[in-house]
C-alpha cells in the first residue's frame, strides 16, 4: 500500500493536475468511480495506472471486476495519499492515469458528421465539459476544441464529462477557419450562437436545423468576435423569455445541440 503522501510516484501523479506536466508526459488525472468506471467499460487500454482505497474497491465491485479484465493491477493507497494526488477534495476512493486520446479533426470529417459542437475560446472548464457531455446526450458525432480554448484534460473538464469524454471523439487545438471550411467541404452549415442572430425558434420553424450542422460556441464573456460571425452561415440567439440577463453558456449549448438532435429525428 502506497503509504506516503510525499514519495515522488505520488507526486508525480498529483503533477497532472497542472497543464505543463500534462503536456510533458501525454497523460491526464481520472478522479473518482464514474471516470474510472467510464474509462474501464469504453477505453481500458488507455488506463496507464489504477489507485484506490481498500474500502473504495470493496465499494465498487464494478470496478474491480474491469479492471481484472482488463489485465490492470488496483494498487492501494490510503485516504491521505489519494487526497494528495487528486485535484478535487473528495476524489470518492479512486484516482487513476490515462493517456491522453485526442482524435485528428481530419479522422471527425472523414467519418461523415451530421451534427458537431466547436468551443472557440471557451475557458471555463465546468462549460468545456458540460458541452462534451450534452453533445454525447444529443447524439452528437464529435465535439472540436480549438487551440484558443481550455485545455480537454484539464481535471475539472475531464469530471464535468462524467464520462462523456470516453464516449464520441473530441479533437483539439484546431483553428476556427480550418474547421469551418471542412465542414463545409463535407456538407455541412454552420451555425453560431450568438446574440446577435436570428431567433431559433424562427430558424427552427423555418427547417433550416434539418441539415447536418457545425455549432460554434464563443467565449463565455465575448462571444464570437464579429470577423468570426461573417465566417458562418447564420448566427441565431436563443430568445429570454422572462427576466433572466443570459444563458449560460452551456446550458444554451445543450438547447441548440437538442433542437438540431430533434430537427435530424424527426
Amino acid at each position: 500500500m502506497l503509504d506516503n503522501p510525499r514519495s515522488p510516484r505520488v507526486r508525480a501523479v498529483a503533477k497532472l493536475a497542472k497543464k505543463g506536466a500534462r503536456s510533458e508526459t501525454g497523460l491526464f488525472l481520472l478522479e473518482g468511480p464514474q471516470a474510472v468506471s467510464e474509462a474501464l467499460t469504453f477505453a481500458p487500454h488507455l488506463v496507464v495506472d489504477l489507485f484506490a482505497t481498500p474500502t473504495a474497491l470493496e465499494r465498487y465491485g464494478d470496478i474491480a471486476a474491469a479492471a481484472e479484465k482488463a489485465e490492470l493491477e488496483v494498487e492501494f493507497v490510503t485516504e491521505q495519499v489519494l487526497d494528495t494526488m487528486a485535484d478535487t477534495v473528495t476524489p470518492q476512493g479512486f484516482v487513476a492515469v490515462a493517456r491522453q486520446f485526442p482524435t485528428a479533426v481530419k479522422d471527425i470529417f472523414a467519418a461523415k458528421p451530421r451534427l458537431i459542437a466547436v468551443l472557440e475560446e471557451v475557458r471555463d472548464p465546468g462549460n468545456a465539459g458540460t458541452i462534451i457531455r450534452a453533445a454525447d446526450a444529443a447524439g452528437a458525432d464529435a465535439v472540436i476544441l480549438t487551440g484558443r480554448s481550455v485545455d480537454l484534460y484539464n481535471p475539472k473538464v475531464v469530471r464535468s464529462t462524467t464520462g462523456s469524454l470516453f464516449h464520441l471523439p473530441v479533437a483539439v487545438e484546431a483553428t476556427l477557419q480550418d474547421v469551418l471550411d471542412r465542414a463545409r467541404a463535407e456538407g455541412l452549415q454552420t451555425l453560431a450562437a450568438d446574440i446577435k442572430g436570428d431567433d431559433l425558434l424562427d430558424v427552427r420553424t423555418a427547417g433550416l436545423l434539418d441539415a447536418p450542422t457545425a455549432w460554434v460556441f464563443g467565449n463565455e464573456a465575448r462571444g464570437l468576435p464579429d470577423e468570426y460571425l461573417t465566417l458562418v452561415d447564420r448566427a441565431v440567439s436563443l430568445p429570454i423569455y422572462g427576466q433572466a440577463e443570459s444563458l449560460n453558456l452551456a446550458t444554451a449549448a445543450s438547447v441548440c445541440l437538442y433542437e438540431s438532435a430533434f430537427a435530424h429525428r424527426s
